[in-house]
C-alpha cells in the first residue's frame, strides 16, 4: 500500500481511538523546562520555568513554580505552548497527542533578550513541483536578510481543496522540508488550500476520512492558532478560514474567539499585539477586481441564509472587540495575492492592517500586475516600522 495511506491510519488512532468526550475529559500534564543541554530531554537539575501559557487550542492554563501544568487533552489531537519572550523552544512549540498519551514535556532554551528585531511577512507560497522554485528563491532572499523569524500566512501547498489524499500529503510533505531549510524559525497559519478535500465534488473524499478539513493541517503543521512573544511584542496566528459544509470563506469561529481572550488575558495591557491570518478582516481588493458570480470563488456566500463578503473575515467586529481591548497594532494578512495597507485610527489607537503579496506570482486586479514578494518588518523597543517590501524578481509582466 501506499504510504500515504499510512497517515490516515496513524491519525485514526491519534484521534478516533475513542470518544469525542472521553478524548476531552482525559487529562494532560507535563513540564515546561529549560533545555541547559538543548538535547530536547529533561535531566537532572534542568529547571522548570513558571508563568508559560500551555494550551489544546480550547483551555489555556499556565505553568506553576515548577513548570508544571494540567490539562484537559482536547479535540484537535494537538497540545502546544506560548514561547515566552526572552526564549526558543527546543524542537516543536507542539506535539501530537492520542489517547494513551498522558504526559507532555516542552523544552526551552534562553536568548539574548531582542530589543531590535526584524522580521518577515510572506503568504501564499502554493508549494508544487512547477513553482517550488519560486519558495527556494524566497528562502534564499530571507536567509541573506537573517530575520529573527518568518511568518507565512496561508495557502502554503497548491491545493488540498479539491485534491485526494494522495496528492495533499504529497505537497504538505514538500512544504514542510522547504520551510525546515529556512535559517530563521518559520511560523505559518492556514489558508483555504490547506483545508482536506472539502470541495467533495472534485476531491472525492469522505467527511469521514481522519485528516478531512482542518485534521490533515493539525497532523503536519500543529495548532491552527496559537501565539508567541518576541522582543516584547505578542504575536498571535489566527485561523481566519472557516467551513460550511463544501466551502469556505472568512470567518474565525466561536472556539477561537473564546481560546483568544483567554491567551489575550495573560498579556500586559502595555504590549503591542500582532496578529497574522490568510484571509484578512478588511479589503478594497474585491473592488478593484470586480463583483465575481462564478466558481470557484464567488464574491458572496451565503451561510445560514444571509449573504456575506467570502474572502474578508464576515465577523471581524467580533475579533476585533476582543483584541482592541489591547495595543492591536497590526494585522498581517495574504490571500488576495497583492499588497495592501488600510489604517483605522479609534480612540487614539492606530491599527494597521497590511495584506503582502504572494510567493507563488504575481496577481492582476483593475488592469493592473501586483509584484510577487514579501515584506521585511524592523521593530525598535515594540515600535513596528512601516515594512519594506522586496520584490522576488522572479515576475514576467503580463
Amino acid at each position: 500500500m501506499r504510504k500515504y495511506l499510512c497517515y490516515a491510519g496513524l491519525l485514526a488512532a491519534v484521534l478516533l481511538g475513542s470518544s469525542p468526550a472521553r478524548a476531552q475529559g482525559a487529562v494532560l500534564s507535563g513540564t515546561v523546562f529549560i533545555d541547559a543541554n538543548g538535547n530536547g530531554k529533561r535531566d537532572p537539575g534542568e529547571r522548570g520555568l513558571a508563568s508559560v501559557a500551555v494550551t489544546n487550542q480550547n483551555a489555556v492554563v499556565t505553568t506553576d513554580a515548577n513548570g508544571s501544568y494540567r490539562m484537559p487533552r482536547g479535540k484537535t489531537g494537538v497540545i502546544n505552548i506560548s514561547v515566552p519572550d526572552g526564549y526558543r523552544a527546543i524542537g516543536s512549540f507542539w506535539r501530537r497527542v492520542s489517547d494513551t498519551t498522558s504526559t507532555v514535556d516542552f523544552a526551552l532554551a534562553p536568548i539574548p533578550p531582542a530589543t531590535t528585531f526584524t522580521f518577515i511577512h510572506a503568504s501564499d507560497t502554493h508549494v508544487a513541483p512547477a513553482v517550488l522554485p519560486r519558495t527556494q528563491r524566497f528562502r534564499a532572499m530571507a536567509d541573506s536578510l537573517n530575520p529573527s523569524f518568518v511568518i507565512i500566512t496561508g495557502d502554503l501547498v497548491r491545493d488540498a481543496l479539491r485534491v485526494g489524499e494522495t496528492e495533499a500529503v504529497g505537497y504538505y510533505e514538500m512544504f514542510g522540508r522547504e520551510a525546515a531549510q529556512f535559517r530563521s524559525s518559520v511560523w505559518t497559519i492556514p489558508g483555504n488550500h490547506e483545508n482536506f478535500g472539502i470541495e467533495r465534488g472534485q476531491s472525492k473524499v469522505a467527511v469521514t476520512h481522519p485528516l478531512y478539513g482542518r485534521s490533515m493541517y493539525h497532523y503536519f503543521r500543529g495548532p491552527d492558532y496559537y501565539s508567541f512573544t518576541y522582543g516584547g511584542v505578542h504575536f498571535v496566528g489566527l485561523n481566519s478560514v472557516d467551513i460550511d459544509d463544501q466551502w469556505y470563506y472568512g470567518h474565525v469561529d466561536s472556539l477561537q474567539l473564546a481560546w483568544l481572550e483567554r491567551d489575550l488575558a495573560l498579556v500586559p495591557a502595555s504590549m503591542p499585539v500582532v496578529t497574522f491570518q490568510h484571509i484578512p478582516f478588511f479589503s478594497s481588493f474585491d473592488g478593484l477586481s470586480g463583483y465575481r458570480e462564478e466558481p470557484p470563488a464567488p464574491t458572496l456566500i451565503t451561510i445560514n441564509g444571509k449573504p456575506q463578503f467570502r474572502h474578508v473575515v464576515a465577523n471581524a467586529g467580533d475579533v476585533l472587540a476582543i483584541l482592541r481591548k489591547h495595543r492591536h497594532v497590526l494585522a498581517l494578512g495574504g490571500h488576495l495575492h497583492a499588497g495592501e495597507r488600510i489604517e483605522y485610527d479609534v480612540d487614539g489607537l492606530k491599527t494597521r492592517f497590511n495584506q503582502v503579496a504572494a510567493i507563488v506570482g504575481p496577481s492582476l486586479g483593475a488592469g493592473m500586475q501586483f509584484t510577487s514578494g514579501f515584506t521585511v518588518y524592523t521593530v525598535r523597543n515594540g515600535v513596528i516600522d512601516e515594512g519594506r517590501f522586496i520584490p522576488l524578481g522572479m515576475d514576467q509582466r503580463k
